[in-house]
């Protein structure tokens, strides 16, 4: 839940050779960026964009998204940011905004300490079980994990 240049201090960070766009200065400019986050190990990549500064973005929201994935944390109420974002029961947030991966990360930390009653999570984050599993398809990581775990417990998958 870190802001983008709060994590980027905790990173190493890498500059590469890759494919991808750039005509006569592919493969002699390092504009691909890899980050390493210290703490967790977790890599992120990115390499599609022409310049090192877009990579370096993309990679570090890609790193967000990895760390909201693979790193659990005791939630007992709903953040300023997440209530920020749901109005009216509903969850508003782009894929591609940088409060995208905090959210996610907040709703796989409330699931986790209520050990996947969805009642319970949606009545906690006020809103509807719909909402947070739609939220949970956008990342189609997320959406796996929890399948992973209900399946474990003998329920059903989320669609």
């Amino acid at each position: 839940m870190l802001d983008p240049e709060r994590l980027a201090v905790d990173c190493s960070q890498r500059a590469t050779r890759r494919g991808g766009p750039g005509g006569q200065h592919r493969n002699k400019v390092e504009t691909a960026v890899i980050l390493t986050h210290e703490p967790t190990g977790i890599l992120a990549e990115a390499s599609e964009r022409r310049s090192r500064a877009d990579n370096h973005r993309v990679a570090l929201q890609r790193l967000r998204v990895r760390l909201a994935l693979g790193v659990r944390h005791i939630a007992s109420e709903p953040t300023d940011r997440w209530r920020s974002r749901t109005r009216g029961g509903r969850i508003a947030v782009s894929v591609e905004h940088d409060d995208f991966p905090a959210l996610l990360a907040e709703l796989l930390d409330h699931w986790a300490s209520l050990d996947d009653d969805w009642q319970r999570l949606a009545e906690r984050l006020g809103t509807s079980a719909s909402q947070l599993v739609k939220l949970l398809a956008r990342e189609p990581r997320a959406l796996e994990l929890v399948n992973r775990r209900r399946a474990e417990l003998g329920r059903r998958p989320l669609r």
